[in-house]
């Protein structure tokens, strides 16, 4: 996993309490795969991004800890220290609210044991649309534990397949990956009946990509 050096305003000793705790239980987890230090870097980076970006800062230190441990966990998997015992599904869009959202819960919604599905934002806002959250319910689907998050370089080398829709060139291109660029609408300030429509397009686009996979 690839550690940027950290800037003296992002050592550990200037976050907050939670930091430590959270370094701590996951180097118990991954301690076999990285070092102290490296899960350390890991949970800071993903405080720096998601404080830029969360509007909902009491819940902050929990999704730190799930941020990092995914992305740790997708390191681990794309350096063949964890196996991947089901084909992995990153979907990208701009904000991570929406699209990438659907197309995330749908998957697993759909696949639920024969794939592990991820999302992120080139530009994650702090908050889901309340419509693809009401759209969704609609079809008994919950997104309670979703949130937008960044896009990282180890959720990408972590993917079997990466769909993108309307984050551009963003996301970065390596070997051996398969590439999926999906030109679905933006629920962003769009009625409920539009959403469905984009919920129900994005629905039979992720049935295809699933029947393509063999699930």
């Amino acid at each position: 996993m690839t550690q940027p050096q950290l800037r003296p305003e992002q050592r550990p000793d200037d976050a907050p309490p939670h930091i430590a705790t959270v370094v701590e239980d996951l180097t118990y987890t991954f301690g076999d795969a990285f070092s102290h230090d490296q899960v350390q870097q890991a949970v800071v980076t993903a405080h720096r991004e998601l404080a830029a970006v969360s509007t909902v800062q009491d819940f902050l230190p929990v999704l730190v800890a799930r941020l990092a441990r995914e992305r740790l966990t997708a390191a681990a998997q794309a350096d063949g220290q964890i196996a991947k015992a089901v084909p992995e599904l990153l979907f990208v869009c701009v904000h991570n609210a929406g699209r990438s959202q659907l197309a995330a819960a749908l998957a697993a919604h759909l696949a639920p044991g024969k794939v592990h599905v991820r999302s992120a934002g080139s530009q994650p806002t702090g908050e889901l649309n309340p419509a693809v959250i009401e759209v969704l319910a609609e079809r008994g689907i919950s997104l309670t534990d979703a949130y937008p998050k960044p896009l990282s370089g180890d959720v990408v080398r972590a993917a079997d397949v990466i769909i993108t829709m309307g984050c551009g060139d963003a996301c970065p291109i390596l070997p051996g990956k398969r590439y999926l660029d999906w030109d679905v609408a933006d629920p962003a300030g769009q009625p409920l009946e539009a959403v469905r429509d984009i919920r129900d397009d994005v629905q039979q686009r992720v049935s295809a990509l699933l029947r393509d996979l063999n699930l």
